[in-house]
């Protein structure tokens, strides 16, 4: 199965168990319910990315070279490459395969494949450290287990994370000089499309996040 095919499939699974789940046990649907349940998959899916991130950091640097050098000789995009790869089933979860997600990135931007740096950093913390809140506030906003107070606290401090760390990574992107090697294409598809929704939807859960708080309750997703 190719990479990015197995990681399309994991994010709407994960959404559609939300959206599903809520459908079953009230029977209804919500626009900013489903939008927040796809990214909450997005994030889970990412978090293990950036677990691999650190767990193979040292084979990173050496896959980070190994893809220069087929870009070289191939001139094809190494992302692309990748993400069409078939991989066998039995090694799509292998955090080997999935280092090459970090490889491919660092050919656009250098950091993640840099220890010393914001963007690798950030991304390990946040593979390590919110998976279980992000599950705990999605089952939260899809079955309302949790005082909407409570729920809302959770949520407002992972999406100010969210959307500062993102916010921060794009600024030592550009502080650092790193547009500058690349395309403009590359950039908006890579730096921008691709870290876009962290900062989008981090908002968007600050906002859902502060009703919660105010007003006590799950209205503003339709409950």
């Amino acid at each position: 199965m190719a990479p990015g095919l197995f990681a399309a499939l994991a994010v709407v699974l994960l959404a559609m168990l939300g959206i599903g789940t809520r459908y079953y046990v009230f029977g209804d649907l919500n626009v900013i319910h489903s939008l927040l349940s796809l990214f909450f998959s997005a994030n889970l899916l990412v978090c293990y990315w950036e677990i691999c991130l650190f767990l193979k950091r040292d084979y990173i640097e050496e896959r980070t070279e190994y893809w220069r050098a087929r870009q070289r000789e191939t001139g094809r995009t190494p992302a692309v490459e990748f993400l069409l790869t078939r991989v066998p089933l039995r090694r799509i979860l292998a955090p080997t395969v999935w280092a090459d997600v970090w490889a491919t990135y660092s050919q656009i931007d250098g950091s993640f494949s840099d220890r010393r740096t914001w963007g690798f950093n950030v991304d390990v913390a946040n593979g390590f450290f919110t998976p279980l809140p992000t599950l705990v506030l999605y089952t939260a906003l899809t079955l309302n287990i949790m005082p909407a107070v409570l729920a809302g606290m959770l949520g407002l401090v992972l999406s100010w994370q969210w959307a500062y760390a993102t916010s921060v990574y794009g600024v030592s992107f550009f502080m650092a000089g790193r547009h500058r090697l690349i395309t403009r294409t590359e950039l908006l598809g890579y730096v921008g499309v691709l870290n876009a929704p962290w900062v989008l939807f981090g908002l968007l859960g600050m906002y859902v996040s502060a009703r919660l708080i105010l007003d006590g309750d799950y209205r503003v997703l339709g409950y």
